[in-house]
């Protein structure tokens, strides 16, 4: 039998991983590939996945700690003979909240890094720029080699203001103002690391530093953080006893940054720690601001199904141009499904990377769009027994209480409630709650259906319509029948449920709703 380690959970410190025993997945072959590959580098990972851990095993390497890596792929694969002094400036822990706050953080950084490697630097009343490029020099000289750097969330200044753009661009400013020292420090530095949950764009907080290599969507990178399919089988084997296998897969696996797909860690330690499958990485950072700002864009939510971006979307933003679709890949809500190169230009696919982030966003935005909050759960409940008994006419009831209990100044004071996808973006996200199969705009042979739901032995077909006045039309089930979406997945052991329905502008109800089973 496998001896079970210890679960680190939460634990992002290299060498207590190491020497408690914990289970570790090996990450180091990266570490050797990065420091012969190249000199300045970007990644982007969402939160909890990994990227402070990989910084701080990047730090134990350049600073020679070579028993650390005993039996791990660097061990052989290092020069440890070579000591770098490391600079190490971290911006994860706590919020901060106007530019003198981010100075004062990044003076204690400063000074910090100093007192650690046993050298001085100009006091705080000189500028932050002139004290952090001292620490750089001041640190190669010292130990007779170049300086490693290593930025932890970068970006969280920024993103955890977002909401309040002001105070977003003076944190921006105040950052392009450290960063822009690394340009000129080249000749006294060895290796340069950034992580971060966005990438804004280098014109606009990296003042010039064209030659830092972006490793997002390197394929080479795709499992840097994160656990493979072969990790959960081999490292966490012992831990798999007693759990369906094929749940984990479906509620924690399917990211990918154009390579082989990977598990949210931290999810995989709670379950194997919990022994319980819940959104554990969801429930860790209510993401308020994005549903705040996907509130304030009038958000269709059954895009977070299907859509598409392509490489410059996808790879910067800033506080002035935010698109939905790179907030939502960034921060970890929807993943690339699929790349095409279409002449010049890539284009990628999104849509939700598991039953975890559908269920635990869509609770979430459909609490913040519909006054029944304290009604969801009991909602949700009943919603699953209407979809796994096949019982359309029960459906039909449920949803239609739903809109009643709207009431009309909820749409006067509301003006999420007043674009015409609302009524679809709350229908969506209240069977996306579920966590369950689901695709939208679903490619059939003749187009696409607007949602399809699989809870076996049923696929469930919506197609919606709005109209103006108070009765049907009939149309979103004549186009159902009339494009055949249901021969993409007659297999002979499914029964499939078409429904179209027709939701009224002015009664603010749904008026239509025809069915047919096959």
């Amino acid at each position: 039998m496998v001896q079970r380690k210890k679960l680190p959970i939460g634990v992002q410190n290299f060498r207590e991983i190491r020497s408690e025993n914990d289970y570790y997945v090996d990450k180091t072959a990266f570490v050797a590939r990065l420091a012969d590959g190249g000199k300045y580098y970007f990644l982007s990972r969402p939160r909890r996945f990994g990227k402070s851990l990989f910084l701080d095993t990047l730090a134990e390497a350049f600073s020679g700690n070579r028993p650390l890596f005993e039996g791990l792929y660097l061990e052989d694969h290092w020069d440890w003979e070579k000591i770098h002094p490391v600079v190490r400036i971290s911006f994860a822990e706590g919020r901060l909240r106007n530019e003198a706050e981010l100075d004062h953080h990044i003076h204690a950084e400063i000074e910090a890094n100093a007192q650690a490697l046993g050298i001085d630097v100009p006091p705080k009343t000189e500028a932050i720029h002139i004290r952090f490029r001292r620490l750089i020099a001041e640190a190669a000289r010292h130990f007779g080699q170049r300086t490693v750097v290593l930025v932890d969330e970068y970006d969280k200044p920024i993103l955890d203001n977002l909401t309040e753009p002001d105070i977003a661009r003076a944190m921006r400013e105040g950052l392009r103002n450290l960063y822009s020292v690394l340009k000129g420090q080249d000749a006294n530095l060895r290796f340069v690391f950034l992580t971060g949950v966005s990438k804004f764009s280098k014109v606009s907080i990296f003042s010039g530093l064209n030659n830092l290599s972006d490793i997002t969507l390197d394929g080479r990178y795709a499992t840097i953080c994160g656990y493979t399919e072969a990790d959960l089988d081999t490292v966490f084997a012992p831990e798999l006893e007693g759990l369906d296998r094929e749940a984990i897969r479906h509620w924690y696996n399917g990211y990918r940054w154009e390579g082989e797909g990977v598990y949210n860690p931290f999810d995989v330690l709670l379950l194997f720690d919990k022994r319980q499958f819940r959104a554990w990485w969801f429930e860790t950072g209510t993401p308020t601001f994005l549903v705040e700002w996907l509130q304030q864009h009038r958000y269709f939510t059954p895009q977070l199904e299907c859509m598409y971006a392509d490489e410059q979307l996808l790879s910067a933003f800033d506080v002035d141009r935010i698109r939905a679709e790179a907030i939502l890949w960034q921060t970890g809500y929807v993943t690339i499904e699929r790349s095409q190169q279409k002449g010049a230009q890539m284009f990628h696919m999104l849509h939700v990377p598991n039953a975890e982030v559908r269920s635990a966003l869509n609770t979430l935005l459909l609490e913040s769009w519909h006054p029944g909050r304290s009604e969801m759960p009991r909602m949700a409940m009943a919603l699953y027994d209407y979809l796994a008994q096949g019982d359309a006419e029960s459906l039909k009831g449920h949803f239609e209480r739903l809109f009643s209990a709207i009431p009309a100044d909820w749409y006067r004071k509301n003006p999420i409630a007043q674009y015409e996808g609302y009524f679809a973006s709350v229908f969506y996200s209240h069977l996306a709650s579920l966590g369950l199969e689901m695709a939208a705009e679903d490619n059939a042979n003749q187009g696409r259906v607007d949602l399809m739901l699989r809870l076996s032995p049923y696929v469930w077909l919506f197609e919606f319509k709005l109209v103006d006045g108070d009765s049907p039309t009939g149309e979103a089930l004549a186009q159902l029948r009339a494009k055949d979406y249901a021969a993409k997945y007659r297999d002979g052991h499914t029964e499939i449920i078409e429904v179209g329905i027709e939701f009224s502008r002015s009664k603010r109800q749904i008026v239509g709703w025809q069915m047919d089973r096959r």
